[in-house]
């Protein structure tokens, strides 16, 4: 069965281009996608057809994909297709049979709690709150031609059932556990997360600014043109000395980081699933995280703990691990490899059958 899988754009590496390579891999499946520059620093062994480069500027970048996606025709040249993210969905309309991998509901429609236009900008604010009308009855128009929808854990299945009304699977994302090793637990945390207002980054800024004998060093970028740039300026404007961000940075030195730090740092508003603990626990790596989303059913009382989203909280957290994060070890690594990429290739591929009809004899 030829496979093709359809996704936003690679223009900053997360949790939801990590899994795109692996359903890839899992299925011997191209990669549809428009932006490319950052996934040979994933994996150069995918097969990448690319529709070309999206405006980079805020809003217009999101649409251009739309239009990129809702005009491509690849239907002759495959049996099935998947589509990952928030913008390929726009294909759905003349390829089937599919499904969606919904990583995360888009959240400037549907985190009513997060600030992705300044209030006092009151021109921006005017637009962005019309495009955000129009475009939940865009994205409802989509999803009505998506065949069937995949949820990365309950925590979206549940917001799936809430905003679209539909129901679906649960394949939670991989963790390449034979990547990562513990080598040792050095003098520093980790963050691993995009500058995305959503991630709360500044939370994590201000708990380590509370605790100047710890170090934490934040790792993530974000694609040009999205909303992302001013939060991202308001972040790197004020860190404290303890506080350092590189950016994006390559696989290898991302692997050799989480085998030597202490632990790692979560703060997303409710956090879809999140690759990252895992990648830490396999580096047997305990977790600091809020108490919500998918964070939830992953983080274990043996595996880190789960905090209010507060500075104080988390400092607290910080220094009571920071004490002995080696007694973690053990149970961390197991954890994770209740996640490996060998079950998920076993699951999606059980999934693609069902939904192509290629279990019916």
């Amino acid at each position: 069965m030829r496979v093709a899988i359809f996704h936003d754009f690679f223009s900053a590496i997360g949790g939801g281009e990590r899994v795109v390579i692996a359903m890839a891999k899992a299925l011997d499946a191209p990669i549809i996608t428009t932006d490319t520059e950052s996934i040979r620093q994933l994996d150069s062994s995918v097969r990448v057809i690319s529709m070309g480069k999206t405006l980079n500027y805020p809003g217009l970048k999101q649409i251009s994909a739309m239009l990129k996606f809702y005009l491509c025709d690849f239907s002759q040249d495959y049996d099935f297709f998947i589509f990952s993210g928030n913008w390929s969905h726009y294909a759905a309309h003349r390829h089937h049979p599919n499904m969606w991998y919904c990583h995360i509901l888009i959240p400037f429609l549907y985190n009513e709690k997060i600030d992705f236009v300044s209030s006092q900008n009151r021109i921006k604010l005017f637009f962005f709150m019309i495009w955000r009308i129009l475009h939940s009855r865009i994205d409802a128009w989509s999803i009505s031609h998506v065949d069937h929808i995949v949820a990365n854990s309950k925590h979206i299945q549940d917001k799936i059932q809430t905003y679209y009304n539909r129901s679906g699977d649960i394949v939670y994302p991989p963790v390449e556990t034979k990547k990562f090793s513990c080598i040792e637990y050095n003098d520093f945390w980790l963050s691993l997360n995009r500058i995305y207002p959503e991630k709360r980054i500044e939370l994590q800024v201000e708990s380590f600014r509370k605790i100047p004998g710890e170090n934490l060093i934040i790792i993530g970028g974000y694609p040009d043109g999205d909303h992302a740039s001013a939060y991202a300026g308001k972040i790197l404007k004020d860190l404290p000395k303890n506080v350092k961000v590189l950016g994006q940075i390559p696989e290898e030195e991302l692997i050799g980081l989480l085998a030597r730090c202490k632990g790692l740092i979560g703060t997303s508003y409710n956090e879809p699933f999140g690759i990252a603990p895992l990648e830490a626990m396999a580096s047997g790596k305990p977790i600091i995280a809020v108490n919500s989303g998918g964070f939830q059913e992953t983080v274990t009382i043996q595996t880190g703990l789960l905090v209010e989203p507060d500075a104080e909280r988390i400092a607290e957290a910080v220094s009571r691990i920071s004490e002995n994060p080696e007694r973690y070890r053990d149970a961390c690594i197991s954890r994770a490899y209740e996640f490996d990429s060998e079950k998920f290739s076993q699951r999606l591929n059980a999934i693609v059958k069902k939904y192509s009809g290629r279990n019916n004899p």
